[in-house]
């Protein structure tokens, strides 16, 4: 029999500011044998997120850090290539937790099936209706409150998660604004999903004053992406009551040093409540999420961009775009099938 090499790309040493090759360099393991109630997927789509750099680091984080050796994790999909499970057979499509690597070996209890049947691509599985799509809705609905009304700002606007936000946001009668990097990017927020307004955070100049113009009436829901100045920018614009949803830190995740947020007594002087969140808070509630988002998928009201890059060897540079802000929308590494 032909021994199979899995290609991975493993932490070999945790990253000082952005990621690189000598962090992340790639090595080609065999196959081991399976063990009783093992599937063995070949991976066809790796998410790539934010939250992954944070899971490099040796810092304490809502799951363990990467150990050291290990493939470099993130949620993959994939079709079942080997299985000792009755529950799975050669042929099925399952989505988990795995890594940056070719083949995803697992318990049959850590892997979700997936329907092909409902004509659904796969990849959609890791944005608009998997982790990135629930993040939206439990964060915005749960945490956000959203009322008629209202005004909802939202930072990295543009992104897997904020692009959704926004237009759920309007799905409740809020008037929306988007925070994005650039003008192509605002302009899709107002023209393509409804948002009412966009500000272009690098070349608006002061944040609470670009904030403070377009929000006249204040802001009700915060929905915060990217933390440190914008988010320092955003408590000084809060109403009375305001919810801050927080949801994730990108502009701190290279860095070396943190940014020192100066309007925290806003919390007090405005009685705010901010309040961080993961996807995983909502577990139980998954179901429910992801009918909601399926729905209003087929009606049409959710639209949401992917920017899929074929072949495993190019995970690193391709990860990295999350943090220059040069993705388009939800961000997936495709391993075509052969």
């Amino acid at each position: 029999m032909t021994e199979i090499l899995n290609r991975q790309y493993y932490l070999a040493s945790r990253p000082k500011g952005e990621p690189n090759s000598e962090n992340i360099p790639s090595r080609d393991v065999p196959l081991a044998a399976l063990n009783a109630g093992e599937v063995r997927m070949r991976n066809l789509f790796i998410s790539l997120d934010p939250a992954i750099r944070g899971w490099m680091s040796d810092e304490p984080n809502y799951i363990e850090p990467i150990a050291l050796g290990d493939a470099v994790r993130a949620s993959v999909i994939g079709r079942v290539v080997e299985s000792n499970s009755e529950n799975f057979a050669v042929g099925d499509v399952a989505m988990t937790m795995g890594g940056w690597e070719a083949y995803t070996t697992l318990p049959a209890e850590a892997l979700n099936k997936l329907d092909e049947s409902m004509g659904i691509p796969l990849s959609n599985f890791l944005g608009v209706l998997g982790p990135t799509g629930l993040t939206a809705y439990f964060g915005l609905m749960e945490i956000g409150q959203p009322k008629a009304g209202e005004t909802v700002l939202v930072s990295a606007a543009a992104g897997a998660v904020g692009s959704v936000v926004g237009q759920i946001a309007k799905m409740q009668g809020c008037r929306v604004v988007g925070m994005a990097g650039t003008d192509e990017k605002c302009a899709w927020l107002t023209e393509d999903l409804g948002f009412d307004a966009a500000i272009n955070y690098k070349t608006c100049g002061d944040f609470s004053k670009a904030i403070g113009e377009v929000c006249r009436d204040g802001v009700d829901v915060y929905f915060d992406n990217v933390g440190g100045e914008i988010l320092d920018a955003a408590l000084s614009c809060m109403n009375k009551f305001g919810r801050v949803a927080v949801c994730g830190w990108i502009s701190s995740y290279n860095a070396e040093e943190l940014p020192h947020l100066k309007n925290l007594w806003q919390l007090v002087a405005e009685s705010i409540t901010i309040r961080g969140f993961v996807v995983l808070d909502f577990l139980d509630r998954f179901p429910e999420g992801v009918g909601q988002l399926v729905e209003w998928l087929v009606a049409g009201k959710l639209q949401f961009k992917e920017e899929i890059v074929d072949g495993l060897d190019n995970v690193l540079p391709v990860f990295m775009k999350l943090f220059d802000g040069s993705n388009q929308g939800k961000l997936v590494l495709r391993l075509p099938e052969d």
